[in-house]
């Protein structure tokens, strides 16, 4: 088993979503080599080739290339951003047996690889796909775990700041759940500049109108539909939240995000994934935090637990 390169992240999947997780890793500094795997040898190729031209004006040395299966050996995170793009109108859970069957094509030369490193999946529908993943490649629920419901909790951020008009970097908010329909936001939660959303309510009434969470929830779960709609794919947003993640582990940060992984007893649930805080670090997922949520929460937090159940037991019968 090859030693693990601590700067080589390997990206499969040289579309727009995999590209842009490439770019905002690149702009970060967090990787000495990236290489980039597709069933398009030639889109891979040419992904590489345009960001290396970009790594000329940048402030580090970078290696950017195309690759294949065998460099996942050594690589320390391997991101799996491979899929079609979501359509207009579409689920994250209609992408269900597409992804299924591209994941099928996949996992055996990645596992036939010697992968023992970190793997951060992206692909829809995100918490079915690292859970499938996981399982047949045969590493512990720490090291594979999906981006979760963090794209839609830096959302939620945004929308926050929009309505307050507080910088989002002081807002601390997440969604939970799953990164589709059935998520949800755990209000209870909710600081800004470290005072709970309902005290800050009290001292700028101004805002109650506007601080609707039945809203807010409606309008962060279709954000990403207006976004394919109007452009046909999200990419920045993903790849920035993408970069965060490897950052935490590449850094060993310590850092608390909302990604997706397997439950074993957490918050009362057994044997399903979801997006929950965690502690990020070198180790992938070092710590699920069970947070206190009220009673509506908690049954929130079940019936979309309940959501992804049925559709991991679906994929575990293909």
């Amino acid at each position: 088993m090859k030693a693990i390169k601590n700067g080589k992240i390997v990206i499969i999947g040289a579309g727009h979503v995999g590209s842009h997780c490439g770019l905002s890793l690149m702009m970060q500094g967090l990787a000495d080599e990236i290489v980039y795997i597709d069933i398009d040898k030639n889109k891979a190729a040419m992904q590489a080739l345009d960001l290396d031209d970009m790594a000329s004006n940048l402030d580090r040395d970078f290696t950017v290339r195309a690759g294949d299966y065998s460099d996942c050996a050594d690589a320390h995170i391997v991101v799996m951003a491979a899929g079609k793009s979501r359509l207009p109108g579409q689920t994250r859970l209609d992408m269900f047996d597409d992804s299924i069957k591209m994941m099928n094509t996949i996992v055996g030369p990645l596992k036939e690889s010697g992968f023992h490193g970190i793997l951060i999946s992206i692909s829809n529908p995100a918490d079915i796909i690292a859970d499938f993943l996981r399982k047949r490649l045969g590493l512990p629920r720490n090291q594979v775990f999906s981006t979760g419901t963090s794209l839609d909790s830096a959302r939620l951020r945004r929308m926050l700041s929009e309505i307050t008009g507080v910088s989002r970097h002081s807002i601390q908010a997440y969604c939970m759940g799953e990164h589709g329909d059935s998520q949800f936001i755990p209000v209870s939660h909710i600081q800004i500049g470290g005072i709970p959303v309902k005290e800050y309510l009290s001292i700028h009434p101004e805002y109650r109108d506007k601080m609707d969470f039945d809203k807010i929830s409606a309008e962060d779960k279709v954000c990403g539909f207006h976004i394919v709609e109007g452009k046909g794919c999200t990419e920045f947003g993903i790849g920035a939240v993408l970069s965060n993640i490897a950052r935490a582990v590449m850094h060993d940060e310590k850092r608390i995000l909302p990604v997706s992984v397997l439950l074993e007893g957490e918050y009362g649930e057994q044997g399903v994934p979801a997006g929950v805080p965690c502690v990020i670090g070198k180790n992938g997922v070092e710590e699920i935090l069970e947070i206190s949520l009220t009673e509506k929460e908690k049954e929130q937090l079940h019936n979309s637990c309940s959501v992804i159940r049925g559709f991991v037991e679906k994929a575990d019968q293909m």
